[in-house]
């Protein structure tokens, strides 16, 4: 079987800084998490909702996993970075499964060692990434030729990859549903749009290119299609539904830094844009640090803070004068907080800000009665004026000071 080659050039100067579709992919799988024996666990499109790593069966290092890849995805950190952490998190959990039978640091016969597996796990999750938030933009712009290009960027090329270079296909032609890269572990070949016939022959392309008479086939010792790996034969992001939807209920579930990342973007993107025109149910706006939402009496698995539809509709008649996209500073308030008090169930989160105008901002969480939930019930700029008319908030910033 093929195998990722140790001498391949680094996978981030291939696929360079990462980009919202790629993030955004990648973050809607974080709320699946599944724990499994084997890579095969979950099959083809099934990856395009799930997060694993084979032999990860616990729920907590299959956690700190995927905060690990986020990490490495969101913020391009290079392979060294991902093993750092990587060996961090398989001592914190003392999990020995990450390499079957063998735990040697160098690549032992069959390919089972620590560099080769975390190299496998890196590349697999940023390559598909890439290469689902390539597919959604793509579709955004609404190109009507793509083109397969085969990647200068390895060592050791596949043939068959080889001879689908330049091969041009209009975006809705089924050939895509297979064939659309990656098609193999350690697969460096992307799909690039075109409008036109000079767009096509400047990006490499070539209309008149047949394609292989294999394609099609099926490889009889793998049953996968001929020139993909087991497993490969599908569209990454494909099948991707709605995200909020899909996550809403397990953000608790995730490492603090993924959840936070998952909220803001929902807040910063239409998705929130668009519940706050017309609020129906909840919608999370931050995640508090744990020892805030025990001293609140929270549940264990309960740490993100829900706004209401009523509360949405009270803050838009009390305070018409924050935007929608204001609200995406409530985490900054919660995480740098000048000064805070507890009230009976209730937070008071305040951020100053010694400016003119707008000097910060107000956040108030509670715990429901049962623990089950934390809501945002009230969030408000904050003056000056506004600060010495409250007393609470008035006696906290004095003693800030």
């Amino acid at each position: 079987m093929w195998t990722v080659a140790d001498d391949d050039p680094p996978i981030e100067s291939v696929f360079r800084q990462p980009f919202a579709q790629q993030v955004a992919f990648f973050r809607q799988k974080l709320g699946n998490l599944v724990p499994t024996r084997r890579w095969d666990d979950i099959w083809q499109e099934a990856h395009d909702s799930a997060f694993m790593v084979a032999g990860a069966a616990k729920a907590d290092l299959l956690a700190d996993l995927a905060g690990s890849v986020d990490q490495a995805i969101s913020q391009g950190q290079t392979l060294d970075g991902f093993r750092k952490s990587f060996r961090g998190i398989i001592e914190k959990h003392g999990w020995v499964g990450f390499t079957g039978d063998d735990r040697t640091a160098q690549r032992p016969k069959g390919g089972k060692g620590l560099a080769w597996r975390t190299r496998v796990i890196y590349e697999t999750n940023l390559i598909t990434s890439y290469s689902a938030g390539r597919l959604a933009q793509l579709r955004e712009a609404g190109y009507t030729w793509w083109i397969y290009r085969h990647s200068d960027f390895v060592s050791r090329p596949r043939p068959a990859h080889v001879a689908l270079d330049g091969i041009t296909k209009a975006a809705d032609d089924p050939f895509w549903r297979t064939y659309y890269p990656p098609n193999g572990w350690g697969c460096r070949c992307r799909v690039v749009g075109a409008r036109g016939q000079a767009s096509i022959e400047r990006l490499g392309g070539d209309q008149d290119k047949p394609l292989p008479d294999w394609v099609g086939q099926t490889n009889p010792k793998t049953g996968a299609p001929v020139g993909i790996d087991r497993g490969f034969a599908y569209q990454p992001g494909a099948k991707v539904a709605d995200t909020v939807r899909a996550l809403a209920g397990k953000l608790n579930k995730l490492p603090p830094g993924p959840s936070i990342a998952i909220i803001q973007d929902w807040l910063h993107s239409q998705a929130f844009a668009r519940w706050w025109q017309n609020p129906s149910g909840d919608f999370p706006l931050a995640r508090l640090p744990d020892h805030d939402a025990m001293a609140l009496g929270a549940q264990p698995d309960v740490r993100v803070a829900n706004m209401s539809a009523e509360t949405a509709r009270k803050q838009k008649n009390n305070h018409p004068e924050i935007t929608a996209e204001e609200y995406a500073k409530a985490q900054d308030v919660i995480s740098n907080a000048t000064a805070k008090a507890r009230d009976k169930a209730s937070m008071i989160y305040i951020k100053e800000v010694k400016e003119e105008g707008v000097g910060g901002h107000v956040l108030v969480v509670k715990a429901t009665a049962t623990g089950q939930d934390l809501l945002a019930t009230s969030f408000r700029r904050l003056s000056r004026k506004e600060a010495k008319r409250d007393a609470e908030i008035s006696r906290l910033l004095r003693k800030e000071e």
